[in-house]
């Protein structure tokens, strides 16, 4: 698609713009640390991850779609569903996989490693949903692309899911204040900043749940699901317990390789 770069540039700039606003306007907690240099070092992963992926993975999860049907493979392409059913499914099903692939870069210690560079931000907000280790940012490329022909995923439901995907990643990461009574069934079909904070908790036994970005069905499904943390949101702590200060771009690209757990 030859507008693929310019719709998830708009998007991109128009959720970052709203959430922005929002979280001066309506804020959901204190943030503790300095704004400037978490958003310095945070959108300077931005800036490096965009760069490398272009580098390394040029066409990616797109261009896998339109490998795919240009050979017919995958699993849609099979079964031949309807366009918009196929589009429908598609989507889904690259949420779920990604809902796992979180889970799994939780579960084993290598990919922990780069994980919780995510994790080390000890306020959350807009820009922590931006902010992923390059290497991560690469290998869930990598992971997108076989799904992707796997399933034979058409062009316009990967588009569709990566601007989704975007989107509410900076939604759900947002310090946002929301009517309760609206989260309360705005959750039941998309993760809200609510629900997606104690994900964020230091404690291990929250941080381990509540791991989908954008549809909110599989925790529910997969039992992962935490709907409150245990202090509550005001009184809870973000991040890690190892890791108490805001630190620069260079030590959060040097994290995973740190001797230190």
């Amino acid at each position: 698609m030859e507008d693929e770069s310019t719709i998830r540039l708009g998007v991109f700039l128009s959720v970052l713009g709203i959430m922005a606003v929002w979280e001066i306007l309506m804020p959901r907690r204190r943030l503790g640390a300095s704004k400037p240099r978490r958003w310095l070092a945070n959108f300077g992963i931005v800036v490096i991850n965009t760069l490398l992926v272009r580098l390394l993975i040029p066409a990616g999860a797109m261009g896998a779609a339109a490998f795919a049907e240009a050979e017919g493979w995958g699993i849609l392409h099979i079964i031949d569903l309807p366009a918009f059913a196929a589009i429908v499914a598609a989507v889904v099903l690259l949420d779920c996989a990604i809902y796992w692939q979180h889970v799994i870069f939780h579960a084993m210690p290598v990919l922990w490693r780069l994980h919780k560079m995510h994790h080390a931000d000890i306020d959350i907000d807009v820009s922590t949903g931006l902010r992923f280790h390059p290497i991560e940012i690469v290998l869930s490329m990598l992971i997108k692309i076989v799904v992707v022909l796997a399933l034979g995923a058409p062009m316009l439901a990967v588009l569709i899911f990566e601007v989704l995907l975007n989107a509410t990643a900076m939604f759900n990461h947002g310090n946002i204040r929301l009517p309760l009574s609206l989260d309360k069934w705005l959750r039941l079909v998309i993760v809200t900043p609510d629900m997606h904070r104690v994900h964020h908790s230091v404690l291990r036994n929250e941080t381990d749940s509540n791991f989908g970005f954008n549809l909110p069905w599989w925790d529910r499904i997969f039992g992962s699901y935490r709907p409150q943390p245990a202090a509550g949101h005001d009184a809870m702590q973000i991040g890690l317990p190892e890791y108490r200060q805001t630190r620069g771009l260079a030590w959060m690209l040097a994290l995973p390789f740190r001797a230190r757990d």
